[in-house]
């Protein structure tokens, strides 16, 4: 057996090996499944707008205006009048001055993120972090600190036991996603900012799952925070809500100028395409003229939740898109999967390493497109899926609060994601210095085996 088949072997073995699903038709409130009609509950398509004819005729005359490629990089020949247009709509959205264009989420955190930090920092990322944050972290190779999931008090005492060690050399900076993509929960960037001031550190913050979804007139949880001008570095992203493809960054003139000469993914990777561009252009003057697209979707959430707890899922009520049942076991996500999909609702199972051992779970994502209708009828055919499978609703809801009872964190989590899928495991951590203090008390933390500050490969 080859390397290849024998890492296969092992996947299947898991219940972690994952298979491309064929869909037909646009990401629309129902699509084909391998050829069968099922109601689409995992796109992150949240606003409907990749089908909306506007933005789809305005891809179109693109193509025919500018061609179907940009042909180069941003720093060649890429650059178009296009691009240009986007990238001012987008700082006037952002409220920022300046904004530049990339080809995708991941590129744009890659380059970001090792722009800004080198050997001699130390990056701080929560523990849930994306996997294009973390993967800009070991790009970076700064010292990559990570701290507990939306926890500010041991980010804190990361900082001061950081700048302690360190003497106040090297740069600081902090990364988080704004609404986190699995568990939908939303960082308190207020604290962040107030913390990354009083250590001196830069804040970066994607707003992948929140912008078109959350803030006034969907712009974001920045702008919910009351913090437009406090963040050193907003991430966002063309491909969810906006319905297009692509990402971009927003930032100061001079963050900007700086990444245009500093960012490697977008030095090295041709220009965004003409048409992903102008669809996200109509994207962004659809949710200008009728944001009343963001009260439906956050109003579908709204139903989606009610009717899950009325089957008797564990489920918060509020009105978040994205609405995680954890079920724990690998093999049993992919089953409920399987059956919601035999009874004509598509919700994805996520597994590790996109989560954490133990966590797997399904995915809900509601979009501004479905019906309340649509919502019921998800609620019940996951409800019989779960009764089919001899499993309790109940017991099926959003993830612990905090960490799994075996006290795993992020740092174990990379070790097992870099055993599965990478030649060479992560470079050993380095532990913390007991006589520099302890994490806050609430917080238990295995100092042996958990608290490590994990060092980028």
């Amino acid at each position: 057996m080859s390397d290849i088949a024998a890492r296969l072997a092992e996947l299947e073995r898991l219940g972690l090996n994952r298979r491309l699903r064929l869909v037909s038709g646009p990401q629309g409130p129902t699509v084909l499944l391998d050829g069968k009609p099922v109601l689409l509950l995992c796109s992150n398509n949240y606003l409907g707008l990749a089908d909306h004819p506007r933005v789809r005729e305005a891809a179109a005359e693109a193509a025919m205006r500018w061609g179907a490629g940009a042909g180069a990089s941003r720093l060649i020949s890429g650059t178009m009048t296009v691009h240009r247009r986007l990238e001012e709509r987008l700082a006037s959205f952002e409220r920022s001055q300046a904004c530049l264009l990339f080809g995708a989420g991941y590129l744009a955190n890659l380059g970001v993120i090792s722009a800004l930090a080198g050997p001699e920092d130390a990056v701080f990322s929560d523990e849930l972090n994306h996997a294009s944050i973390v993967d800009g972290c070991r790009l970076s190779r700064a010292e990559v600190i990570v701290y507990r999931h939306l926890d500010v008090e041991h980010l804190e005492w990361s900082m001061r036991r950081d700048r302690a060690r360190r003497d106040g050399r090297g740069r600081r900076l902090i990364v988080t996603d704004s609404v986190f993509s699995m568990d939908g929960d939303i960082a308190p960037l207020a604290a962040i900012v107030e913390i990354a001031r009083a250590h001196g550190a830069r804040v970066a913050v994607d707003e992948a799952h929140a912008t078109g979804t959350v803030g006034p007139g969907g712009r974001g949880a920045i702008a919910e925070a009351g913090l437009e001008g406090e963040i050193d570095v907003t991430i966002g992203t063309l491909g969810k809500a906006l319905g297009s493809y692509g990402a971009y960054v927003c930032a100061e003139e001079d963050m900007v100028r700086y990444l245009i000469n500093a960012a490697r993914p977008l030095i090295f990777s041709t220009a965004p395409s003409p048409p992903a561009v102008a669809a996200a252009l109509a994207a962004l003057e659809l949710l200008d003229e009728r944001p009343h697209r963001v009260q439906r979707l956050r109003a579908n959430a709204r139903a989606l939740r009610r009717a899950l707890s009325a089957e008797g899922f564990a489920v918060a009520d509020d009105d978040m898109p994205i609405v995680p049942l954890v079920l724990g076991d690998e093999r049993a996500a992919m089953e409920m999967c399987q059956a919601a999909i035999e009874g004509g609702v598509f919700a994805q199972a996520i597994r590790p390493p996109t989560v954490p051992a133990g966590t797997s779970r399904l995915r809900l994502a509601a979009m501004a497109s479905h019906t309340s209708a649509d919502m019921v009828k998800a609620a019940s055919v996951l409800a019989a899926a779960a009764r089919e499978l001899a499993l309790d609703p109940a017991a099926i809801g959003p993830p612990p609060s905090r960490l799994p009872t075996d006290q795993q964190t992020a740092a174990d989590h990379e070790r097992e994601e870099a055993a599965l899928y990478e030649p060479q495991a992560l470079s050993s951590s380095v532990p913390f210095d007991h006589e520099q203090g302890t994490p806050p008390e609430h917080a238990p933390f295995d100092h042996e085996r958990d608290g490590e500050f994990a060092r980028a490969a």
